[in-house]
């Protein structure tokens, strides 16, 4: 059977890929740690599991909802965004969906023409280039370098746009680099979005995981003109531990969130009931989860960065947020004997059991990414086998 052009020249989601090779692996006997996906080790908390059995003992989680999100659900959003973005937004700029990654998609095919550019900052997360591309759009690189802190400057992507630019992506606190742009710099970056009539995706799904002092700050926040040029990505997997419920949302004006409404009217539909009377209760609940996963994070952060700084060539700056360490890894590579980044993880997965992502994938094939969602004997005993291999 021929499969379209389109499947064909998709790539794989390399985290996802990576995953599952260290599982498989496990399941075969082996010695693995996986330092691959993005998901909190921790269960979800008590009060939102409560609130799913409660949906479903009495019977709201039976049935359909509305394609574009429970009443209740954007109620939620805006309760939400009053105190964490400083503003509310309507209904009718509130859409739920099934993860933020469909969210994503469903603005990709929303906003996006045949030949439209999306202006991405390199490193960026692996599956915002192929959903560019599967809504035949132009993802557009811009390398936002180690050494200037992964970050780019009003300029940079003044040397990127042309007459098709149609979008900014921007995500702070960052997937792989937990790199985060501070006030000032998203005003420059957003002031510049709104005199060239750009629009910016927000992608702010790591905005409550912030460490040592470090603050996040919504661009959407800043002004009135940069928050209607701005449509905010969110969702409970990563703040709440959730990963397994699979709730997004989007906020921002309301044509385009009537778009994203109608792509998943006609896709999805409604996201399971049960998650979102789970995300409600995530969204408006009791926070005292969240800061006690948040503080065992930064402390692991805190004990395996200067751990992995020992290993040899390993090049590594300390990242603000998220859970993720992002090393250059062209020293390693040379002292191995390698020149592919994606070869020489499997070669550390094979000769000491350690699972790591390649940075290819991230467009940035000098680098690797760990991440730290997870407990730190494993972190630990990680980053020795690391040690030892690159001094073997």
């Amino acid at each position: 059977m021929r499969l379209s052009q389109r499947i064909q020249n998709m790539a794989e989601s390399v985290t996802l890929a990576a995953g599952a090779r260290a599982k498989a692996l496990k399941a075969q006997g082996k010695d693995i740690l996986s330092l691959t996906l993005g998901q909190p080790d921790f269960v979800t908390p008590k009060a939102i599991q409560e609130a799913a059995i409660a949906a479903i003992t009495d019977g709201r989680a039976s049935f359909y909802t509305q394609a574009d999100g429970l009443p209740e659900m954007k109620a939620a959003v805006d309760q939400y965004f009053q105190t964490y973005y400083g503003y509310s937004v309507a209904a009718n700029q509130v859409v739920v969906g099934t993860g933020a990654k469909f969210i994503l998609y469903a603005f990709f095919m929303t906003v996006i023409d045949p030949g439209d550019e999306v202006i991405i900052p390199t490193p960026y997360w692996v599956s915002y280039a192929d959903q560019v591309e599967l809504a035949e759009g132009k993802p557009v690189f811009v390398d936002a370098k180690q050494e200037n802190g992964f970050k780019v400057t009003p300029d940079d992507l003044e040397a990127a746009k042309t007459d098709k630019t149609k979008v900014l992506l921007l995500n702070s606190p960052s997937n792989p680099t937990g790199m985060i742009y501070s006030a000032k710099e998203l005003q420059a970056l957003g002031e510049w979005a709104v005199a060239n009539d750009i629009i910016i995706l927000a992608d702010d799904i790591y905005g409550r995981l912030v460490y040592n002092g470090a603050e996040f700050t919504p661009i959407s926040s800043l002004s009135e003109a940069i928050k209607k040029q701005t449509v905010v990505i969110n969702g409970v997997s990563k703040t709440y531990a959730m990963t397994g419920w699979r709730v997004g949302f989007a906020t921002g004006e309301a044509d385009i969130i009537s778009g994203m409404s109608k792509m998943i009217s006609q896709t999805t539909s409604n996201l399971t009931a049960v998650s979102q009377y789970a995300a409600i209760e995530a969204l408006t609940g009791d926070q005292s989860d969240v800061e006690t996963m948040r503080q065992a994070f930064e402390e692991r952060l805190n004990t395996i960065f200067p751990l992995l700084e020992e290993v040899p060539g390993f090049e590594v700056i300390k990242p603000q947020g998220a859970f993720y360490l992002f090393p250059k890894v062209s020293q390693a590579m040379a002292i191995k004997g390698f020149d592919d980044v994606t070869a020489f993880t499997t070669d550390i997965l094979e000769k000491t059991g350690v699972a790591l992502v390649t940075g290819a994938g991230f467009g940035a094939p000098e680098h690797v990414r760990l991440s730290y969602a997870t407990d730190l004997d494993t972190l630990k005993d990680a980053v020795g086998r690391l040690k030892r291999y690159m001094e073997e």
